[in-house]
């Protein structure tokens, strides 16, 4: 009987490790999360381009595939990669990610520049020819693409906010809750906002009260609106926080002077108001860091699209898509 009451107070204690350990992960998994907003926000906006066009009913449905190979993507591949690149290889974290801030202002700055330069859409003639499944399957499939691509910048920015030296097991913890947090946060918002709409619709067709239609037809006309304002403070997050990793990222290489410049005049404007010293501070860094990165972006376009892009072109034997 004491053995069995010593085996229960083991049991115990155990838990409240484990209990502990998983409250420390939790608490680190948000504040290293919390660092990828920029490719969070993006997520968030590119994926409703993805149920456009097709009948409302199959739009969570769709949105729930995405979701799932989302956390395949962070739990499967990118996880376990990551573990290996902390155990193994941790020099090779700061150069991945400056590889994924370069992504992502390559990505805002060509935003930008297609709003100055519109580009031609791909013809989609032989989609036409497809089944509505063939379309849905081929739809989530380029999702999941774009998703593991954004999914490694996230678990990479996450990997990297992690304390130093920490227990694999804890590391792992901390960026499986990363994965599955922003997984339910990016897809959960882009379900609502793919519903809202029709949310909207069904209260101004059967809303018994004139507020609550008037409610129903306020929400149909704002999605639109609000799509463009997500998309626009997407391609800026993606601009500001890619800049902002491949300043850092210089000077943890030993280039210090841009990252230095920024921080000194982030600090002369906010010593030179009295009040909301730490607000400027944040903006004042992050609008030269977004200045950085649209500018960096803007010259990796051409080297993406006359270089990078052939040669994964010649090296896969894909052909250049019709326009």
């Amino acid at each position: 009987m004491s053995g069995l009451l010593a085996l229960l107070d083991d049991v115990a204690g155990i838990a409240k490790i484990a209990a502990t350990s998983i409250d420390d992960a939790a608490g680190q998994a948000v504040q290293a999360g919390g660092k990828a907003a920029g490719a969070l926000i993006d997520d968030s906006a590119v994926t409703p381009k993805y149920v456009h066009g097709f009948a409302p009913a199959r739009e969570l449905p769709i949105v729930g595939k995405i979701a799932l190979g989302s956390i395949k993507n962070k739990l499967v591949f990118l996880l376990p990669a990551a573990l290996l690149l902390s155990s193994f290889a941790p020099w090779l974290i700061t150069p991945l990610l400056m590889l994924g801030g370069s992504y992502l202002c390559f990505e805002g700055a060509e935003k930008v520049y297609h709003i100055f330069k519109p580009h031609v859409p791909d013809a989609e003639g032989h989609i036409a020819a497809q089944t509505a499944d063939h379309l849905e399957e081929a739809r989530v499939k380029a999702a999941v693409k774009t998703d593991f691509i954004l999914s490694a910048e996230i678990m990479t920015i996450g990997l990297a906010a992690l304390p130093p030296a920490q227990n694999i097991w804890m590391e792992a913890l901390a960026l499986a809750i990363i994965g599955i947090g922003v997984t339910v946060v990016v897809y959960g918002s882009v379900a609502l906002i793919v519903k809202a709409d029709d949310a909207g619709l069904w209260l101004c067709k059967n809303g018994k009260l004139a507020p609550t239609r008037a409610l129903g037809h306020g929400v149909v006309k704002l999605m639109p609106w609000l799509m463009t304002v997500l998309m626009t403070v997407g391609t800026a997050a993606m601009i500001w926080v890619g800049g902002n990793i491949v300043l850092h990222g210089l000077a943890e290489l030993g280039f210090h002077a841009p990252y230095d410049w920024i921080h000194h005049q982030a600090e002369a404007a906010a010593h030179a108001l009295a009040t909301a010293q730490g607000f400027v501070t944040w903006a004042v860094t992050a609008f030269f860091d977004g200045i950085f990165g649209l500018a960096y972006g803007l010259v990796l376009i051409p080297v993406v699209m006359r270089i990078i892009q052939p040669l994964y072109r010649l090296l896969t034997g894909k052909k250049k898509t019709a326009h």
